[in-house]
């Protein structure tokens, strides 16, 4: 036992040295996660005729679920079962829950003048295969520019570590779309007007997944091992985001294991 205590001793400076001085406090870094759109403002069709709702809320299911399975105990979802809600709303769900970081989650389309017809299982659809990938928005008006565009950053680099590319038809100078490019090889565009984002108190970007109007990209975007794969990305973002966070401000409470459990059920621009 001496023997023991000894090497334990010996041992312990050396851990202690070893750990990041900016290790992320998970458990009490509360990542609010916006599922675009609701049941009655369903977003874009996808080339197969389903709405972007589904899509986003699919997602944000697996994104919650890798958050909390990674240390975000705190991490909850803005929207329940697709319900009626505002925009600026789902910024005051995130405030009053004391979420450190926003992120909104949705599925791409193009403008009008892109899309062709064709029919799938006897329906008309329309689809535009023209373009493909991710995007990433952030806003000038967030509280929180600078962050905000660091959370990008980090996104964008996990996406490309996970060899996802970026979409960059929203710079595209036409009405509709023409967004300032920050980082083409990382697909960041600013967005300033965009509700959820300049109303977020806290860090925010919104995540376009991928374009479900491209019929490849759909079949991708709708599978259960592609969504895992953003999910992860999505977390080891955040993972990096909350290492390099300032500490919480005083006087905010930590919600307790309990009562983030009790908003745990999944849910749903």
């Amino acid at each position: 036992m001496r023997t023991i205590r000894r090497a334990l001793a010996w041992l312990w400076p050396l851990l202690l040295a070893a750990s990041p001085a900016g290790a992320c406090d998970s458990a009490g870094f509360a990542i609010a996660i916006d599922p675009g759109h609701t049941r009655t403002s369903p977003g874009a069709t996808s080339a197969r005729g389903v709405p972007e709702v589904q899509f986003n809320v699919q997602l944000a299911e697996v994104v919650l679920r890798e958050l909390r399975r990674a240390g975000f105990e705190q991490s909850f979802l803005t929207v329940e079962d697709q319900a009626p809600i505002t925009l600026p709303e789902r910024a005051a769900r995130a405030e009053a829950q004391h979420a450190r970081l926003f992120l909104s989650l949705h599925h791409d389309s193009v403008q009008p003048q892109y899309m062709s017809d064709w029919v799938y299982e006897g329906r008309a659809q329309r689809y535009s295969d023209r373009f493909s990938g991710y995007s990433l928005f952030v806003s000038a008006r967030n509280a929180d520019e600078a962050r905000s565009l660091r959370m990008a950053e980090l996104l964008g680099a996990e996406f490309r570590r996970r060899a996802l590319a970026p979409t960059l038809h929203h710079a595209e100078p036409i009405t509709g779309e023409n967004r300032p490019l920050l980082d083409p090889a990382l697909g960041i565009y600013r967005f300033d007007d965009l509700v959820v984002l300049k109303r977020a108190s806290m860090p925010a970007v919104l995540i376009e997944a991928g374009l479900i109007v491209n019929r490849a990209d759909e079949l991708q975007l709708d599978s259960a091992s592609f969504r895992q794969t953003l999910a992860e990305a999505i977390t080891a973002a955040a993972r990096q985001f909350c290492d390099e966070a300032p500490a919480a401000p005083a006087g905010v409470a930590v919600r307790s294991k309990a009562s983030s459990a009790a908003r745990a059920s999944p849910a749903a621009r």
